[in-house]
């Protein structure tokens, strides 16, 4: 069951980031009712419900994330931005303060949530590596996040990224293939091992990543795209 809550975080995680809020919301309105206590959850849906409009649902989610997590700043800064655009400053500002008299009240207890914000910095340093192309210390940073963080699958495939950007294919369709094996519904490492699978002329397998996806989610527009690039480099059987 905490498999299935991961991979759907994941996902949840993964349409928030490109801006699809309707399957966003869908699978966190799902989650609530598993891992109701997960300010992550609780701060995107906050977001979404923010861009909806729908400011008092907004402003109750951030609340809830910062009752779990009184340290989740992303929280405090939606919380107060809302409350200035209602014109209500005074309120934006107590907001800090009550997350920072709460966070004094911690004190000298752990954090349950320090690997994970340890596991974000590890991300960061990756982030910056990878700009500048410097790819084995990126790949050294997101080893040292995925043995922190519960988000492995998500840091599987930053990595599967790094090794291709090294030149090490078959690591990274090893990885890839594991996590399919390990998440058989996760949708976006089967669209990315297609994807490192079609760079490496087995257009055969990627074909058959791809067609997984659609058998999951029909409409899905990258695997649809895939499927006629592999189209146009000669698979002709994709079954559409």
């Amino acid at each position: 069951m905490q498999s299935m809550s991961d991979e759907m975080l994941v996902e949840a995680r993964s349409a928030f980031l490109r801006g699809d809020d309707r399957t966003a919301e869908r699978l966190l309105q799902q989650l609530l009712l598993s891992n109701g206590r997960n300010p992550e959850i609780h701060q995107m849906l906050a977001t979404i419900c923010y861009n909806q409009g729908k400011f008092s649902k907004a402003i109750q989610h951030f609340k809830r994330a910062l009752e779990i997590d009184p340290a989740y700043t992303d929280a405090s800064v939606g919380l107060s931005i809302i409350l200035n655009d209602l014109g209500k400053y005074d309120e934006g500002r107590r907001i800090f303060q009550e997350a920072q008299e709460r966070l004094d009240k911690m004190k000298g207890r752990p954090d349950p949530w320090v690997d994970e914000k340890i596991a974000s910095k590890h991300e960061e340093l990756a982030d910056l590596y990878s700009q500048y192309h410097r790819y084995q210390e990126a790949l050294e940073q997101l080893f040292k996040a995925q043995k922190l963080t519960t988000r492995k699958a998500e840091i599987t495939m930053r990595i599967a990224d790094a090794h291709v950007h090294l030149g090490q294919t078959d690591r990274a369709i090893k990885d890839l293939r594991a996590l399919v094996r390990e998440y058989p519904h996760l949708v976006p490492s089967r669209l990315k091992l297609g994807l490192v699978l079609y760079n490496s002329n087995n257009i055969a397998e990627a074909v058959e990543q791809w067609e997984n996806v659609l058998i999951r989610d029909p409409e899905n527009p990258e695997a649809l795209r895939y499927l006629k690039m592999a189209q146009a480099a000669g698979i002709t059987s994709l079954g559409l």
